[in-house]
Formats: C-alpha cells, sequence, structure tokens
C-alpha cells in the first residue's frame, strides 16, 4: 500500500498537500508548496511513475486544479478519489492519519463551500 502524507498548510484558509513517500514520484508537491500551480498541473500530468487513479495522485491534480480556478476539473479528480476502489492512509501534518476518501470529501467540501477560491497552489509528491 502507498502510503501518502497529507499536510494542511494556512493560507487565508485551509489547503491540503499530499506527499508520496518515495521522492521518484513527481505528483507536483514542491511546486504546490511553492505556490505554482500550474507546474504542479504539468509535473502531476508529466508523473509516469504513478497510475492517473493514484488517490494521491488524483486529489494533488484536484488541489491545483482548484487553486487556478478549474473547479469543475478539480470536482472531477476529488469524486474519482472518493469512489477509487484504491484506499490510502494518509498522514496530515498534525500526524494524523485519514483515508484518502475522507480527504476527497474534504476536498469536495471545500469546492462547495467556496474554500478554493483565493487559493494560488496546493502540491503533492
Amino acid at each position: 500500500m502507498l502510503a501518502a502524507v497529507v499536510l494542511l498548510v494556512a493560507a487565508e484558509g485551509p489547503v491540503m498537500t499530499v506527499t508520496a513517500p518515495d521522492s521518484e514520484y513527481d505528483i507536483g508537491y514542491a511546486e504546490l508548496v511553492a505556490g505554482d500551480a500550474r507546474g504542479a498541473i504539468e509535473a502531476i500530468e508529466n508523473c509516469d511513475k504513478l497510475p492517473e487513479s493514484d488517490p494521491a495522485r488524483q486529489i494533488n491534480h484536484a488541489v491545483a486544479l482548484a487553486r487556478v480556478g478549474d473547479y469543475e476539473e478539480a470536482r472531477d479528480r476529488f469524486a474519482a478519489a472518493a469512489r477509487n476502489a484504491d484506499r490510502l492512509e494518509l498522514q496530515t501534518s498534525t500526524g494524523d492519519w485519514v483515508d484518502s476518501k475522507v480527504l476527497a470529501r474534504r476536498g469536495l467540501a471545500m469546492l462547495d463551500s467556496g474554500d478554493f477560491r483565493g487559493y494560488e497552489a496546493l502540491a503533492v509528491r
């Protein structure tokens, strides 16, 4: 099972950041942390180490898309992670372990409440 780390970062509100434990997987983590959502999207879309169906990748992609204002595509990615047959336990920056489906549903809720408006970046490694 692939473990990933989810960091909750404050930048005018809550932000999710997911990272795979193996740094060879570039799913936009560094770019999202740096606030470069477009760079994160490029890194995620060019990642050939993890399948597009990987929940951590889907969550990071959704976050990056939301940060550039592509809310419908972000919703599609969060929804895909929420219904994904693969479930990952993701660790938050506070050390809590959270199911990937729960994080995906939180992302959907953030979209519904407008919490992504004003964000510039979100990242996953």
